[in-house]
């Protein structure tokens, strides 16, 4: 009888944990929470300052006593605890109280190992869900897009997120092949910090490089190209400095990350059955996840496969309205659940 009253009124969670965003989905309220993977604590005491976007703020600006972490790498978790606590507190931030959760799907990218799916679903449980269930990226992102997963015919979709691609061919509830490269949003940032590092001497914050990706960042020639002023720190005499930029220079930067992307595209589509391939090539390459909202990324796809490339309505939520989709239809979407299910 206790069980039955938790469950009517526990609160189903899906859970988009990403490298550089995590998302909560509610059932019943949809997203709830989009904010910034990352947790400011206390050095001494492990106090928690801040989480999400006021960490994000943070990041750069600390003082000895605070450190902001980032607790996943490459879309898998590199600090257990860290992620614990973020997990936490961003239920909480959705005003679901803890002894409320139900069941949570996790979303996690396609090449998991079972060891880092194990440190996903002990941290979900941690946070207090009763039973786990886990998810790949591309599979949440293809139901979020609305493709026809449950239909003998071949879809791509290309995920990319802050730490990995996720590149899969789906059909019939199952990916047939797919390729997960480490190579996102967090690359390409990186990216940008090393070419300025290299060419102008100059030092720049992971939040600026960041900045600049978003607002004049491209994979292929604009219209006009823009400008921008940059500030950083000059590496030769140590005192801050600005220099305006233009937007062919962080294209060029960014390219060898692009090309990473469009040679594990070719390689899915080389591994794809002939049968499906020729769906794909009818129905065409969807783009989701942040990165998809780089200028011009459908265009240099398009220009390198030959095939036609799709970005995804809100293409940052994808994964979390896939999750969503599979908490209100668990039935219908049994057969996309990682194995190894374990409830508490």
């Amino acid at each position: 009888m206790g069980m039955s009253f938790l469950n009517f009124f526990s609160s189903d969670v899906g859970i988009d944990l990403g490298t550089a965003n995590t998302l909560i989905y509610v059932k019943g309220k949809g997203i709830v929470v989009n904010e910034p993977s990352i947790i400011a604590l206390e050095d001494n005491s492990d106090k928690i300052i801040a989480v999400g976007n006021e960490a994000r703020q943070m990041l750069g600006r600390t003082h000895q006593q605070i450190t902001t972490i980032r607790p996943l790498k490459d879309g898998v978790i590199a600090d257990f605890e860290a992620t614990e606590i973020m997990i936490r507190e961003l239920i909480r931030k959705a005003n679901i109280n803890r002894m409320m959760i139900g069941k949570i799907v996790v979303c996690v990218p396609s090449g998991v190992t079972e060891v880092e799916k194990r440190a996903v679903r002990d941290s979900a449980e941690r946070a207090g869900a009763r039973e786990v269930n886990l998810v790949a990226e591309a599979m949440a992102a293809a139901i979020g897009v609305g493709l026809e997963i449950d239909a003998p015919v071949g879809n791509m979709i290309v995920d990319i997120g802050g730490g990995t691609s996720e590149i899969a061919v789906i059909s019939l509830y199952g990916i047939v092949n797919h390729t997960s490269i480490r190579v996102g949003g967090d690359e390409m940032n990186l990216a940008i910090i090393q070419h300025f590092k290299k060419k102008f001497n100059l030092l720049i914050g992971e939040k600026t490089a960041e900045d600049i990706k978003c607002n004049i960042g491209s994979a292929y020639p604009l219209e006009e190209e823009q400008k921008v002023e940059v500030k950083g720190r000059d590496l030769v005499d140590g005192i801050p400095k600005t220099i305006e930029i233009d937007s062919s220079e962080i294209r060029a930067a960014l390219n060898d990350s692009i090309a990473s992307i469009v040679d594990a595209i070719k390689l899915s589509l080389e591994r794809t059955p002939p049968e499906l391939a020729s769906d794909i090539l009818d129905r065409g390459i969807i783009l989701s996840g942040g990165g998809a909202l780089l200028k011009n990324l459908d265009i240099r796809l398009r220009e390198d496969t030959s095939m036609a490339i799709h970005v995804a309505d809100d293409p940052l939520t994808c994964v979390a309205r896939g999750c969503g989709k599979i908490l209100d239809n668990p039935e219908r979407y049994e057969k996309v659940l990682l194995h190894h299910r374990r409830s508490i």
